[in-house]
C-alpha cells in the first residue's frame, strides 16, 4: 500500500460550476473520497458542500437559489456595487440559521485537505486559505475565492481585502503536486481544448486599474494563466498523474447565465462524466 495523496482540484467558472457538481455528486454517490481538494471561485463553494457530505446542495444553489435577486441581480449591482451578493450565498443561506445551512462540524471532523484560492486585491498576490481560516458561520473565504473584478467588490478577510482566485492561479495542478499529491483530478468547466483569449480580461482590468493596478495586471493575464494551467495538466494526464474531466459542450451556460434548462443540462454532463474519475482510480491505492 502506498501512502500517496489522491487530490482533487475545482476551477470553477461562475454558473458553469454546476458541471462540476455534478462530477461531485457523482463521487459522492460512488464513494470516492480525496486526500485533497483546491477549489477557485465556484469551485471552492462546491468542495465546501463535498466535503461536508451534503450531495444536492450546490445543485440547490445554482438552479433555485441562483434564480433569485438576492443572489444576482442588477439591483446588487447598483445598490452593493456586487451584482452576487456573496453574503447572501455563504452567509445568509449558509449559516447554521440560513435555508441550506453548510454542516460545519462535518467539515471539521473530516480529514480531507481543503484549500480556497483568493487574490490579494492590493498585490496580486496569491492567497491560499485552508480549513483553519473556516468557522461556523463564517465562510468568508469563500467570498473571497469567488469575488470576480468588477462584478463584485474584492472581499475582507482578516483586514486584506481579495478578489477571485482565478486571477493569480486559475488552474492550481502545481499547487496540488506541491502539497504531496501523486494523482490529481482536474474539474474544468469549459472543453478541455479550449483556448482563452485575452479580449475579456483585458476589459475588466481597464475596469479596476485605477484602484487596483496590481490586480489589474493578474486579470490582464489571467486567460495564458489559464492556458499554461491547462497545457501543463494536459502533460501530466498523458503521463497518468492527471485525470481531466471536462464537459465536451456548455450548452449555453457561461459564467452569470442561468438559464434552469440549460443548468440541468449541464449537470447531467458533469454526473456522466464522473465515470472518467472510477476509471482513473481503478488501479489507485491510497
Amino acid at each position: 500500500m502506498k501512502n500517496e495523496k489522491l487530490g482533487i482540484v475545482d476551477v470553477g467558472g461562475g454558473f458553469r460550476g454546476i458541471y462540476a457538481t455534478g462530477v461531485l455528486d457523482y463521487c459522492m454517490d460512488n464513494s470516492i473520497r480525496f486526500d485533497l481538494g483546491i477549489g477557485v471561485s465556484a469551485g471552492s463553494a462546491n468542495l465546501i458542500s463535498y466535503l461536508a457530505g451534503q450531495r444536492g446542495r450546490n445543485y440547490v444553489f445554482y438552479t433555485e437559489y441562483g434564480m433569485r435577486k438576492e443572489y444576482a441581480s442588477m439591483k446588487n449591482f447598483i445598490t452593493k456595487k456586487s451584482f452576487i451578493d456573496l453574503d447572501y450565498v455563504y452567509s445568509t443561506l449558509s449559516n447554521s440559521d440560513g435555508e441550506y445551512p453548510l454542516d460545519y462540524p462535518a467539515i471539521a471532523e473530516s480529514s480531507m485537505e481543503f484549500i480556497a484560492v483568493a487574490t490579494d486585491a492590493e498585490t496580486g498576490d496569491t492567497k491560499y486559505f485552508d480549513k483553519s481560516n473556516l468557522k461556523q458561520d463564517n465562510y468568508d473565504i469563500l467570498k473571497a475565492s469567488s469575488a470576480l473584478p468588477f462584478v463584485c467588490e474584492p472581499y475582507p478577510v482578516n483586514g486584506r481585502l481579495y478578489f477571485d482566485g482565478a486571477l493569480a492561479d486559475s488552474v492550481p495542478v502545481k499547487k496540488a503536486f506541491e502539497l504531496g499529491c501523486k494523482k490529481v483530478v482536474l474539474l474544468l468547466t469549459l472543453p478541455e481544448n479550449t483556448v482563452r483569449t485575452p479580449n475579456r480580461d483585458k476589459k475588466i482590468a481597464t475596469l479596476i486599474r485605477k484602484k487596483y493596478p496590481f490586480s489589474a495586471e493578474k486579470m490582464e493575464h489571467k486567460y495564458d494563466n489559464y492556458n499554461k494551467g491547462i497545457s501543463l495538466a494536459k502533460k501530466l494526464a498523458g503521463e497518468g498523474k492527471v485525470q481531466i474531466v471536462a464537459p465536451d459542450d456548455t450548452c449555453g451556460v457561461n459564467t452569470l447565465n442561468r438559464n434552469p434548462e440549460s443548468l440541468k443540462k449541464l449537470y447531467d454532463k458533469g454526473y456522466q462524466d464522473g465515470i472518467k474519475i472510477s476509471n482513473f482510480l481503478e488501479n489507485y491505492t491510497a
